[in-house]
């Protein structure tokens, strides 16, 4: 049969009407250009791969139900209600993170700053956010970027949760991979990888370093990194790339990963510490345009890209608060006559550290400095951690090292140092090899000596006390199983209590900054099980989850308040059953006790005027950190002048929570959360769909399916097999079955390419059971599309005619809805083909560019509010750096400035033209004469 420009023939191979646009016949062989609808392409066949569109291939009850579910699935996905990731039930979510979600996939650019308060799970939000975009197959590669204590903790919580596998990516496995691959680009290697902050932040220069390795440096880890083309990528504890400046690294690598990625989310529970040059630079990341300078710093154009839950509004499904009351106690330990040589050993370290830190001071040495407010904190924890690090410091002191090779420079803590924990900081001090001050050999000498003694006598009096109230909690809560939390800053320490416990029959297991993944979770593991007290630095208990704990003990005090609040924040989490019981011990007659009885009122006043979660705002940051540590210089230095620097610093404080108070007003005002909204989620019926679909959709186009007790066996009609398959995550895991879902690329290809009906095509006649018999007439589908460039945007119009001519469009939407349920008895009674197919199409045709009208007016007038927010928005950007440039001083470079600028602005407007170019397409999915029975 001869084909003709314009007519429509049936491909055996795409099993769908093509599009004849042009016949070539050439020595004796006829191939014909055609267009495949389903895959919007143009494709050469031959004469006997088509067949006359009037036979009635691929008409069966299975191809009819495939193609109504790929329709269905189709438009709930157009809809912004619909959302897939919590379908899958794998994660039980609250309220808030349903709203997060929602007001993320809402519009086309996910570039959002997730900011809700400590606690409220920021990163289950964000991987929320990363399944629903895969699930619509916009994302394949994910990177997240975390500081270094939680890099772990995101890959556990992307595979508990998600059951997502991330790539840890260490600094030293960025070397080794880099050795290996040679001059490829390593992240290219991994789809989803997790890495530390401060691992691939671009350096400058580094001590002992040539440019040329500099260079490769900057090129292996971070510029390798931004061009390793990822999808989506998350920033958390984000308020630490705004940077102090716009020219330190953090923020130069934040401005990299702004750019590298269409999708982008920024986490923190801080996100504005009441300085706005700093949170301008964190909002500009995400939209250069909207935020062109300081001044566009205000609340109706930041509250569009801030998702943002308090504590105190959060509610669980019943609309209960979700966290427990918390009881705070301080426990002053007091020294007894049989602890006389600790109080000396802690008195005469408290001199040491004066006179080593004066000394410092002459002589600007500040690196001499930062390790004696380490022994001080070191002689508040422990005999042992103090005589551990005596000895090391006498070893670095006594070893006839070259001058050369020791650091007498001065040192400034870098832009990670207040990241570190206590045991973190010694380590990298010790690593410097610092000369000693005057007589400090004889001064080290003389306070091992006594430290030794004192291991040696009786154990510390405060792991006296601290065994006391084991006991006693364990009595008052009348559970001799009950677990308890422990936190020091040192490993000596966290050591010492080991033994110490276990040695009195406590069952013990510890964590600190030097363990591995697999090695954290066996611990969290054996305390979630028989171990009774976890021992762990903060740098082992970041990131940890133990709401099945309620007691955390704090054996030593870190000087910044923040540290004791992430302390308490692993049990005083989301899910916690009981209050939480937090116990602070301390030395009573110290420097430490001093400051903290005084400051613990002042803070507990700030408290109870603002809330505990401005305080948190202020509270997380390094300039307050170091603020922190000076007041206990300062007590150390000048005790009698405690109180005056306390109040000093109560009022910093303050004023800082004034600011920060004013500066939320710029996150925008947050909406009521319906507490029902998970629920309602949950019961959405759209993988009943996608299960209809593809089930039918191989039964009826060449696959099989065998199901069994629970799942199915699948086989594609291109012969690739899948085994114990289920549509549901729930399923999935408890039967240990694989989930199939959107994310799969063949599966969302059906829902993607819908058939297409065209003229003359044959039309089944079916009945159903359960519709009256005076129903009787046309029922079709039509998908209606506004297509801008590559974008699609599509609704789907049921339409039903009866009969009789009336269009009955609550009928059509009921008729649809029994094709989809399994317990509607189809029959197929035959087509309806030739001329009267023809004629039928076009009056159905005609109905549905008259009903489908609204439905396309209304896809353009959304798609049109878009592009106006983005022309304002241009706009606004180039006014505001016109009005920068016209306050240049020099004509010359004002000129040049103003003219790359108008080059600029014209190539946007042009592209900006472009994108108004919408066409409108109306295409048949399904036309079936449906009657009662």
């Amino acid at each position: 049969m001869l084909w003709r420009p314009g007519d429509w023939a049936w491909s055996r191979e795409y099993r769908e009407p093509v599009r004849i646009i042009e016949a070539v016949n050439l020595w004796d062989q006829t191939v014909y250009r055609v267009w495949v609808p389903g895959r919007d392409s143009i494709v050469r066949l031959s004469g006997n791969e088509l067949s006359p569109i009037t036979r009635s291939e691929g008409y069966s009850r299975e191809r009819l139900i495939y193609t109504v579910s790929a329709a269905r699935s189709a438009e709930s996905l157009a809809q912004p209600d619909v959302l897939l990731a919590p379908l899958e039930g794998s994660v039980t979510l609250l309220p808030h993170q349903i709203y997060a979600l929602s007001r993320a996939i809402s519009g086309n650019r996910v570039r959002f700053l997730l900011a809700d308060e400590v606690g409220l799970g920021k990163t289950i939000e964000a991987g929320l956010i990363m399944r629903e975009l895969k699930l619509r197959g916009l994302v394949r590669r994910t990177l997240v970027v975390a500081p270094r204590g939680l890099v772990t903790q995101w890959v556990q919580e992307m595979e508990t949760r998600f059951r997502e596998r991330f790539h840890l990516i260490m600094p030293a496995e960025v070397t080794a991979l880099s050795y290996l691959e040679g001059d490829a680009n390593v992240w290219r290697r991994f789809d989803q990888v997790v890495v530390p902050m401060d691992a691939v932040k671009p350096v400058q220069s580094r001590r002992g370093w040539t440019s040329e390795q500099v260079s490769r440096y900057n090129r292996e880890r971070f510029e390798n990194l931004i061009s390793a083309g990822w999808d989506l990528i998350i920033v958390d504890e984000a308020h630490r790339i705004a940077g102090s400046t716009d020219t330190v690294a953090r923020y130069r690598l934040g401005e990299g990963l702004a750019e590298a990625a269409p999708y982008l989310l920024l986490l923190t529970a801080t996100p504005h510490q009441g300085k706005t040059e700093a949170f301008y630079r964190l909002v500009a990341l995400l939209d250069k345009e909207a935020f062109p300078n300081i001044d566009s710093v205000k609340r109706e154009r930041v509250a569009p890209y801030v998702i943002r839950t308090e504590k105190r509004k959060a509610v669980d499904a019943r609309g209960n608060p979700l966290f427990k009351p918390r009881i705070t106690l301080l426990i002053p330990v007091g020294w007894q006559a049989r602890h006389q040589k600790q109080r000396e050993l802690y008195e005469a370290v408290t001199e040491y550290v004066r006179h080593g830190y004066n000394q410092a001071l002459k002589e600007k040495r500040n690196y001499i400095g930062f390790l004696m407010v380490l022994m001080q904190r070191l002689v508040a924890s422990s005999t042992r951690a103090i005589r551990t690090a005596l000895e090391r410091r006498l070893e670095i002191i006594e070893q006839e090292v070259p001058l050369q090779f020791l650091n007498n420079e001065e040192m400034e803590p870098g832009e990670d140092w207040w990241d570190l924990d206590g045991q973190e900081q010694l380590e990298q001090i010790l690593k410097k090899r610092l000369l000693a001050f005057a007589n400090e050999r004889e001064e080290v000498n003389r306070l091992l000596s006594l430290a030794r003694q004192c291991e040696a006598l009786q154990p510390d009096a405060r792991a006296e006390e601290l065994l006391e109230w084991l006991y006693r909690l364990q009595a008052e809560e009348n559970n001799p199983e009950l677990k308890f939390l422990i936190f020091t800053e040192f490993i000596p320490t966290q050591e010492m209590l080991k033994e110490f416990l276990e040695q009195r029959g406590f069952s013990v297991v510890s964590l600190n900054g030097s363990m591995g993944l697999e090695e954290r979770r066996r611990v969290q593991q054996e305390f979630a099980g028989p171990a009774r007290v976890l021992i762990s630095t903060d740098a082992g208990g970041e990131g940890l989850n133990l709401q099945f704990c309620h007691v955390v003990i704090n054996y030593d005090l870190p000087w910044n308040p923040m540290r004791l609040e992430q302390r308490i924040g692993r049990v005083d989490r989301i899910g916690q059953k009981y209050p939480v019981r937090a116990l602070n011990f301390i030395l009573q007659n110290t420097v430490e006790f001093r400051v903290q009885e005084v400051l613990e009122e002042k803070l507990a006043t700030i408290l109870a005027e603002f809330g505990v979660d401005k305080m948190g705002d202020v509270l997380d940051s390094a300039e307050v950190a170091a603020e922190f540590e000076n007041l206990y210089k300062e007590a150390i230095l000048n005790p009698e002048e405690v109180q005056a620097h306390i109040e000093r610093l109560g009022a910093s404080l303050r004023e800082r929570v004034l600011e920060i108070t004013a500066a939320t007003q710029l996150l925008g005002q947050e909406e009521q959360i319906d507490a029902g909204l998970a629920e309602k989620i949950s019961e959405h019926p759209l993988p009943y769909w996608v299960e209809r679909m593809v089930i039918n959709f191989l039964q009826g186009e060449g696959g099989t399916v065998k199901r069994k007790l629970v799942g199915y066996d699948l086989t594609w009609p291109d012969g690739s097999v899948m085994n114990n398959v289920v549509f549901s995550r729930q399923e999935a895991e408890n039967y240990h079955m694989s989930y199939l879902s959107l994310e799969e690329p063949r599966v969302r290809g059906l829902v993607n390419r819908l058939p297409r009906v065209v003229a003359g095509q044959p039309i089944p006649r079916i009945r159903l059971k359960g519709l009256s018999h005076e129903i009787c007439g046309y029922w079709s589908l039509w998908r209606i599309s506004l297509l801008a460039g590559s974008m699609r945007n599509i609704r789907i119009l049921p339409l039903f005619q009866h009969k009789d001519g009336r269009v009955l469009l609550p009928t059509a939407r009921r008729i649809w809805d029994m094709l989809l349920s399994e317990q509607t008895s189809i029959g197929m009674d035959g087509t309806i083909q030739g001329e009267k197919s023809r004629e039928i199409f076009a009056e159905l045709e005609e109905l549905a560019v008259n009903y489908g009208q609204n439905h396309y007016l209304e896809l353009k007038s959304k798609y049109q509010e878009l592009l106006q927010k983005e022309r304002e928005k241009g706009l606004y950007a180039f006014r505001a750096r016109r009005e920068a440039i016209m306050r240049i001083g020099l004509p010359a470079v004002r000129q040049h400035r103003l003219a790359e600028l108008e080059c600029e602005e014209r190539d946007w407007t042009l592209r900006l033209q472009e994108r108004e170019r919408v066409l409108p397409e109306l295409s048949a999915v399904t036309i079936v004469y449906v009657e009662g029975e």
